[in-house]
């Protein structure tokens, strides 16, 4: 049943995905949305679960499909909760840029955090370096912990930041301590990830993004043994309101990732469109399309590159599993 529920995920990801790519460098991002977000419920609703979509795609008044508190699936008695980005980086696929990615994660109902639509100030980094960092310190106080706890120094670590005017102090203090920083426009689910797989060269993302993406990025570290803290920040009364709306009484929170994420019976996939230091591009060949994919089972500690060949005539034709 888990490993059909998994295979199924891996498919909702690959299909938006297929749906994504022709739109790559095309620069419209509405289109990108109308056909993803489409596509990913088509096949979401086919699924035998009653999911409550708690990271949708927006509430209900301004996003007609996927938004929060939305009821998917076709199975009353598997309850659980939902996170969807049909796009994680939409700018990017319009602009033919690195790293966006379909992703959506599963939980055992009531895991996941409800987080409103606001910002997040975030530190993300993999298995070595959980229990080292702390939100409350300086960026460059956690980027020395991080790199002791991976026996790095400071000149090899790799730290992605969000390429925005509010990270400018933060920028300069780690490029005068020695750090490289890689500096991303958007799509920082995918590089937050990263940080948790050795092969990509990332050791840790900071700095203030979406409190939704957040959360995505919660679910897939949590299933690597990777660590993450966060702080919802507040720009006016609003977003206070915002946050009480939704029991969220303590605006000073510091959550943990195991607030973000409660319990490890969570699943998390995701397939690249536009490729990246985590996962490959889309890419076509006459009738057919090759798609790369992460997907993440946090109860059975399972972690599966999955590199699929699709007939876009019929049904994908051949599957390919690496562990």
């Amino acid at each position: 049943m888990r490993e059909k529920l998994c295979s199924e995920l891996a498919r909702v990801t690959e299909t938006t995905a297929l749906s994504a790519a022709p739109w790559i460098g095309k620069g419209n991002m509405n289109a990108i949305d109308g056909d993803t977000v489409e596509a990913m419920r088509s096949v979401l609703n086919s699924l035998e679960i009653r999911g409550e979509v708690v990271i949708g795609a927006g509430i209900m008044d301004k996003a007609p499909m996927l938004y929060n508190g939305e009821i998917i699936g076709n199975n009353n008695n598997l309850e659980v909760d939902i996170a969807v980005a049909p796009v994680e980086g939409r700018s990017l696929v319009a602009k033919g840029l690195s790293n966006a990615v379909s992703v959506i994660a599963l939980a055992k109902k009531g895991s996941l955090l409800k987080v409103p639509n606001m910002y997040m100030y975030k530190i993300a980094v993999g298995p070595e370096a959980k229990g080292v960092i702390d939100i409350n310190a300086t960026p460059v106080e956690n980027l020395i912990a991080v790199a002791k706890a991976k026996g790095k120094r400071i000149n090899e670590m790799t730290v992605v930041v969000l390429d925005r005017p509010r990270h400018k102090e933060l920028i300069a203090d780690l490029y005068k301590k020695g750090a490289r920083i890689k500096l991303i426009s958007d799509g920082d689910v995918a590089v937050g990830v990263s940080t948790a797989l050795p092969d990509t060269g990332i050791d840790m993302l900071i700095g203030i993004g979406g409190a939704s993406e957040g959360v995505l990025t919660a679910i897939a570290l949590k299933c690597l043994g990777g660590d993450m803290q966060t702080r919802l920040l507040f720009e006016d009364d609003k977003k206070i309101n915002m946050m009480k709306m939704m029991c969220i009484e303590d605006i000073d929170k510091v959550y943990t990732i195991d607030d973000l994420v409660k319990g490890e019976d969570i699943i998390f996939t995701a397939t690249g469109i536009t490729g990246g230091e985590l996962l490959d591009k889309v890419v076509y060949n006459g009738n057919q399309a090759a798609t790369n994919s992460l997907l993440l089972d946090g109860l059975n500690k399972e972690v599966l590159r999955i590199n699929t060949l699709h007939n876009l005539d019929e049904n994908k034709i051949k599957v390919n599993k690496i562990g």
